[in-house]
């Protein structure tokens, strides 16, 4: 899955969706809650669980907690 057309994450460094361990996901989470498409972004990194990182201002743990509401 790449960046959704109209999404801020185009807008910066890739590196910031993707912190390593120790790192916060905080500066990603905080472009995602201005981005006028974070709903369309959750809903296709929710369909794909191999995804890693921060999309739809969710980490990868949050959206398997998501994932395990629904089912």
């Amino acid at each position: 899955m790449t960046a959704l057309i109209g999404g801020r994450c185009a807008e910066v460094d890739p590196a910031v969706w993707f912190p390593t361990m120790g790192q916060s996901n905080r500066p990603a989470k905080a472009i995602c809650r201005r981005c006028d498409i974070r709903a369309a972004c959750l809903a296709d990194a929710l369909a794909d669980p191999e995804l890693i990182g921060v999309w739809g201002g969710t980490s990868l743990r949050e959206r398997e907690v998501m994932r395990s509401a629904v089912a």
